[in-house]
Protein backbone atom coordinates (compact mmCIF):
# COMPACT_ATOMS: atom_id res chain seq x y z
CA UNK A 1 0.00 0.00 0.00
CA UNK A 2 2.71 2.50 0.95
CA UNK A 3 4.39 1.37 -2.22
CA UNK A 4 1.71 1.99 -4.15
CA UNK A 5 0.58 5.61 -2.73
CA UNK A 6 3.99 6.69 -2.98
CA UNK A 7 4.59 5.60 -6.78
CA UNK A 8 1.02 7.30 -8.27
CA UNK A 9 1.97 10.65 -7.78
CA UNK A 10 4.92 10.05 -9.48
CA UNK A 11 2.84 8.29 -12.47
CA UNK A 12 0.66 11.35 -11.81
CA UNK A 13 3.17 14.29 -12.15
CA UNK A 14 4.74 12.38 -15.26
CA UNK A 15 1.44 12.58 -17.24
CA UNK A 16 0.88 16.07 -15.56
CA UNK A 17 4.38 17.33 -17.17
CA UNK A 18 4.02 15.30 -20.53
CA UNK A 19 0.39 16.97 -20.59
CA UNK A 20 1.81 20.45 -20.36
CA UNK A 21 4.21 20.14 -22.27
CA UNK A 22 1.97 18.71 -24.88
CA UNK A 23 0.29 22.20 -26.79
CA UNK A 24 4.08 23.65 -27.07
CA UNK A 25 4.95 20.50 -28.63
CA UNK A 26 2.20 20.67 -31.35
CA UNK A 27 3.29 23.94 -32.31
CA UNK A 28 6.41 23.43 -32.60
CA UNK A 29 5.98 20.17 -34.37
CA UNK A 30 3.21 22.40 -36.72
CA UNK A 31 6.03 24.91 -37.39
CA UNK A 32 8.41 22.91 -38.75
CA UNK A 33 6.31 19.90 -40.22
CA UNK A 34 3.55 22.47 -42.29
CA UNK A 35 6.14 24.11 -44.45
CA UNK A 36 8.02 21.08 -44.76
CA UNK A 37 5.60 19.18 -46.59
CA UNK A 38 4.61 22.20 -48.76
CA UNK A 39 8.13 21.81 -49.95
CA UNK A 40 7.50 18.46 -50.59
CA UNK A 41 4.00 19.12 -52.79
CA UNK A 42 5.23 22.13 -54.39
CA UNK A 43 8.59 19.67 -55.41
CA UNK A 44 6.28 17.19 -57.59
CA UNK A 45 4.64 20.22 -59.86
CA UNK A 46 5.74 21.86 -62.73
CA UNK A 47 7.72 25.47 -63.40
CA UNK A 48 5.91 27.56 -66.34
CA UNK A 49 8.11 31.04 -66.61
CA UNK A 50 4.81 33.02 -67.06
CA UNK A 51 2.69 31.18 -64.48
CA UNK A 52 5.84 30.14 -62.18
CA UNK A 53 4.11 27.10 -60.86
CA UNK A 54 1.38 24.47 -62.11
CA UNK A 55 -0.19 21.86 -60.10
CA UNK A 56 0.97 18.85 -61.53
CA UNK A 57 2.94 14.95 -60.33
CA UNK A 58 5.65 14.71 -61.95
CA UNK A 59 9.57 13.70 -61.05
CA UNK A 60 10.89 16.53 -63.21
CA UNK A 61 12.53 18.16 -60.60
CA UNK A 62 14.66 15.01 -59.05
CA UNK A 63 15.21 13.75 -62.13
CA UNK A 64 16.86 17.52 -63.34
CA UNK A 65 18.73 17.22 -59.93
CA UNK A 66 20.30 13.48 -60.40
CA UNK A 67 20.96 13.89 -63.75
CA UNK A 68 22.52 17.87 -63.90
CA UNK A 69 26.35 17.31 -62.87
CA UNK A 70 26.56 20.92 -61.92
CA UNK A 71 23.85 20.65 -59.21
CA UNK A 72 25.56 17.04 -57.98
CA UNK A 73 28.65 18.65 -57.85
CA UNK A 74 26.90 21.73 -55.54
CA UNK A 75 25.59 18.57 -53.20
CA UNK A 76 28.80 16.72 -52.91
CA UNK A 77 30.70 20.36 -52.18
CA UNK A 78 27.90 20.64 -49.61
CA UNK A 79 28.41 17.70 -47.72
CA UNK A 80 32.23 17.90 -48.34
CA UNK A 81 32.68 21.06 -46.59
CA UNK A 82 29.96 20.28 -43.86
CA UNK A 83 31.85 17.11 -42.93
CA UNK A 84 35.52 18.67 -42.96
CA UNK A 85 34.17 22.04 -41.24
CA UNK A 86 32.42 18.99 -38.60
CA UNK A 87 36.11 17.62 -37.72
CA UNK A 88 37.45 20.41 -37.63
CA UNK A 89 35.68 21.79 -34.96
CA UNK A 90 35.70 18.95 -33.42
CA UNK A 91 38.99 18.45 -33.43
CA UNK A 92 39.86 22.42 -32.21
CA UNK A 93 36.90 22.33 -29.70
CA UNK A 94 37.10 19.28 -27.64
CA UNK A 95 40.59 20.43 -25.76
CA UNK A 96 38.89 23.65 -25.02
CA UNK A 97 35.50 22.07 -24.02
CA UNK A 98 37.76 19.53 -21.87
CA UNK A 99 39.98 22.62 -20.25
CA UNK A 100 36.26 24.28 -19.45
CA UNK A 101 35.11 21.01 -18.02
CA UNK A 102 38.19 20.53 -15.65
CA UNK A 103 38.86 24.18 -14.96
CA UNK A 104 38.23 25.25 -11.47
CA UNK A 105 39.31 28.63 -12.01
CA UNK A 106 37.56 31.79 -10.84
CA UNK A 107 37.25 33.11 -14.40
CA UNK A 108 35.66 29.84 -15.81
CA UNK A 109 32.29 32.11 -15.83
CA UNK A 110 34.55 34.64 -17.80
CA UNK A 111 35.60 32.36 -20.75
CA UNK A 112 31.94 30.64 -21.35
CA UNK A 113 31.20 34.58 -21.69
CA UNK A 114 33.35 34.97 -24.13
CA UNK A 115 32.57 31.41 -25.98
CA UNK A 116 28.79 32.68 -25.59
CA UNK A 117 29.58 36.04 -27.24
CA UNK A 118 30.05 35.46 -30.90
CA UNK A 119 26.80 33.33 -30.83
CA UNK A 120 25.03 36.98 -30.22
CA UNK A 121 26.40 38.22 -33.21
CA UNK A 122 25.13 37.27 -36.78
CA UNK A 123 26.40 35.21 -39.04
CA UNK A 124 26.81 37.80 -41.82
CA UNK A 125 28.62 40.22 -39.55
CA UNK A 126 31.08 37.14 -38.11
CA UNK A 127 31.46 36.83 -42.13
CA UNK A 128 31.82 40.04 -42.82
CA UNK A 129 34.60 40.23 -39.83
CA UNK A 130 36.19 37.38 -41.81
CA UNK A 131 36.19 39.25 -44.86
CA UNK A 132 38.58 41.92 -43.44
CA UNK A 133 40.68 39.28 -41.93
CA UNK A 134 40.78 37.20 -45.60
CA UNK A 135 40.66 39.80 -47.73
CA UNK A 136 43.63 41.06 -50.52
CA UNK A 137 44.85 44.03 -48.22
CA UNK A 138 43.18 42.16 -44.90
CA UNK A 139 45.13 41.30 -41.74
CA UNK A 140 46.14 37.93 -42.99
CA UNK A 141 47.78 39.16 -46.22
CA UNK A 142 49.80 42.39 -44.40
CA UNK A 143 50.55 40.26 -41.70
CA UNK A 144 52.23 37.56 -44.23
CA UNK A 145 53.76 40.67 -46.43
CA UNK A 146 55.14 42.19 -43.59
CA UNK A 147 57.09 39.07 -42.01
CA UNK A 148 58.07 38.08 -45.57
CA UNK A 149 56.57 34.82 -46.62
CA UNK A 150 55.04 36.42 -49.54
CA UNK A 151 55.66 39.72 -51.89
CA UNK A 152 52.45 40.04 -52.83
CA UNK A 153 48.81 39.39 -51.21
CA UNK A 154 47.64 36.17 -51.48
CA UNK A 155 43.93 35.01 -52.54
CA UNK A 156 42.26 33.64 -49.72
CA UNK A 157 38.68 35.55 -50.38
CA UNK A 158 36.00 33.37 -52.46
CA UNK A 159 37.32 30.13 -52.23
CA UNK A 160 36.56 26.75 -50.92
CA UNK A 161 39.25 27.36 -48.26
CA UNK A 162 37.51 30.92 -46.80
CA UNK A 163 34.22 29.13 -46.45
CA UNK A 164 35.82 26.46 -44.71
CA UNK A 165 37.47 28.56 -42.03
CA UNK A 166 34.35 30.91 -41.80
CA UNK A 167 32.28 28.29 -40.89
CA UNK A 168 34.31 26.48 -38.68
CA UNK A 169 34.26 29.30 -36.89
CA UNK A 170 30.79 30.07 -36.98
CA UNK A 171 29.67 26.76 -35.27
CA UNK A 172 32.62 25.87 -33.04
CA UNK A 173 30.88 27.21 -29.82
CA UNK A 174 27.93 25.17 -30.18
CA UNK A 175 30.45 22.26 -30.53
CA UNK A 176 32.17 23.08 -27.28
CA UNK A 177 29.37 24.06 -25.26
CA UNK A 178 27.32 20.87 -26.03
CA UNK A 179 31.19 18.80 -24.96
CA UNK A 180 31.49 20.78 -22.21
CA UNK A 181 27.83 19.52 -20.62
CA UNK A 182 28.91 16.05 -21.18
CA UNK A 183 32.35 16.45 -19.77
CA UNK A 184 31.88 18.10 -16.76
CA UNK A 185 29.38 14.77 -16.12
CA UNK A 186 32.39 12.88 -16.29
CA UNK A 187 33.75 11.55 -13.04
CA UNK A 188 37.64 12.57 -13.78
CA UNK A 189 38.67 10.14 -11.19
CA UNK A 190 38.69 7.56 -13.73
CA UNK A 191 41.24 9.44 -15.51
CA UNK A 192 43.10 9.58 -12.45
CA UNK A 193 42.90 6.23 -11.71
CA UNK A 194 43.96 4.92 -15.88
CA UNK A 195 47.26 7.43 -15.30
CA UNK A 196 47.89 5.73 -12.06
CA UNK A 197 47.80 2.31 -13.63
CA UNK A 198 50.61 3.16 -16.31
CA UNK A 199 48.53 4.90 -19.33
CA UNK A 200 50.02 7.91 -20.68
CA UNK A 201 47.75 11.07 -21.07
CA UNK A 202 47.31 10.27 -24.63
CA UNK A 203 46.29 6.45 -24.26
CA UNK A 204 43.80 7.82 -21.31
CA UNK A 205 42.62 10.27 -23.40
CA UNK A 206 41.82 7.52 -26.24
CA UNK A 207 40.49 4.89 -24.29
CA UNK A 208 38.92 6.04 -21.30
CA UNK A 209 38.03 10.32 -21.71
CA UNK A 210 36.66 9.85 -25.18
CA UNK A 211 34.58 6.52 -25.03
CA UNK A 212 32.76 8.10 -22.11
CA UNK A 213 32.37 11.37 -23.90
CA UNK A 214 30.92 9.84 -26.90
CA UNK A 215 27.07 10.43 -26.63
CA UNK A 216 28.19 14.07 -26.24
CA UNK A 217 30.31 14.13 -29.51
CA UNK A 218 27.79 12.68 -31.46
CA UNK A 219 24.78 15.19 -30.32
CA UNK A 220 27.61 18.03 -30.82
CA UNK A 221 28.46 16.74 -34.36
CA UNK A 222 24.94 16.35 -35.20
CA UNK A 223 23.90 19.35 -34.29
CA UNK A 224 27.42 21.02 -36.12
CA UNK A 225 26.90 18.68 -39.16
CA UNK A 226 23.18 20.28 -39.63
CA UNK A 227 23.89 23.85 -39.30
CA UNK A 228 26.74 23.35 -41.59
CA UNK A 229 24.87 21.87 -44.59
CA UNK A 230 22.50 24.14 -43.99
CA UNK A 231 24.72 27.01 -44.18
CA UNK A 232 23.88 30.45 -46.25
CA UNK A 233 25.83 33.49 -45.18
CA UNK A 234 28.72 32.51 -44.84
CA UNK A 235 29.67 30.68 -48.16
CA UNK A 236 27.68 33.47 -50.08
CA UNK A 237 29.65 35.89 -48.14
CA UNK A 238 33.15 34.23 -48.04
CA UNK A 239 32.64 32.26 -51.23
CA UNK A 240 30.82 34.10 -54.18
CA UNK A 241 31.21 32.13 -57.20
CA UNK A 242 34.31 29.96 -55.81
CA UNK A 243 31.94 27.34 -54.05
CA UNK A 244 28.38 27.03 -54.71
CA UNK A 245 26.53 25.41 -51.56
CA UNK A 246 22.96 23.86 -51.23
CA UNK A 247 21.36 26.43 -49.15
CA UNK A 248 22.43 29.81 -51.77
CA UNK A 249 21.71 27.32 -54.26
CA UNK A 250 17.77 26.57 -53.78
CA UNK A 251 17.79 30.19 -52.20
CA UNK A 252 18.39 31.79 -56.13
CA UNK A 253 16.27 29.29 -57.37
CA UNK A 254 13.01 30.20 -54.99
CA UNK A 255 13.71 34.26 -55.30
CA UNK A 256 15.91 34.59 -58.50
CA UNK A 257 14.12 32.16 -60.90
CA UNK A 258 10.99 32.06 -59.39
CA UNK A 259 11.42 28.09 -59.89
CA UNK A 260 9.55 27.23 -56.86
CA UNK A 261 8.98 23.52 -57.89
CA UNK A 262 13.46 22.87 -58.78
CA UNK A 263 13.34 24.84 -55.59
CA UNK A 264 11.40 22.98 -53.40
CA UNK A 265 13.15 19.66 -54.67
CA UNK A 266 16.67 21.35 -53.60
CA UNK A 267 15.43 21.60 -50.14
CA UNK A 268 14.00 18.19 -49.99
CA UNK A 269 17.16 16.54 -51.37
CA UNK A 270 19.16 19.10 -48.59
CA UNK A 271 16.48 17.95 -45.60
CA UNK A 272 16.53 14.17 -46.28
CA UNK A 273 20.22 13.94 -46.94
CA UNK A 274 21.36 15.72 -44.26
CA UNK A 275 19.24 13.90 -41.51
CA UNK A 276 20.69 10.60 -43.24
CA UNK A 277 23.94 11.41 -42.81
CA UNK A 278 23.96 13.15 -39.90
CA UNK A 279 21.72 10.30 -38.23
CA UNK A 280 24.23 6.82 -39.82
CA UNK A 281 26.63 8.86 -38.46
CA UNK A 282 24.96 9.44 -34.94
CA UNK A 283 24.42 5.40 -34.71
CA UNK A 284 27.83 4.93 -35.80
CA UNK A 285 29.56 6.96 -32.50
CA UNK A 286 26.70 5.36 -30.18
CA UNK A 287 27.24 1.36 -31.43
CA UNK A 288 30.62 2.55 -30.89
CA UNK A 289 30.11 3.75 -27.48
CA UNK A 290 27.95 0.54 -26.61
CA UNK A 291 31.12 -1.64 -27.91
CA UNK A 292 33.28 0.42 -25.67
CA UNK A 293 31.47 0.24 -22.77
CA UNK A 294 30.16 -3.25 -22.80
CA UNK A 295 33.85 -4.81 -23.51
Amino acid sequence: MTTTAIARPSRDSRLLGASMAFPASLVVLLIIMVPILLLFRYSFNRFDPQQMMQEAFTFENYVRFFSDPYYRDVFFNTVWVAGLCTVLALVLGFPVAYFLAKTQSRFKSLFIILLVFPLMVGNVVRAAGWMVILGNAGALNALLMGIGLTSEPMKFMYTPTAVVIGTTAVVMPYLILTLQSVLEGIDFSVEEAAQNLGAGFFTTFRRVILPIAAPGVAAGTMLVFILCMNAYATPVLLGGTGLTMMAPALYDQITRASNWPFGSALALVLVCATLLIATFSNWLIHRRYVKTMGG
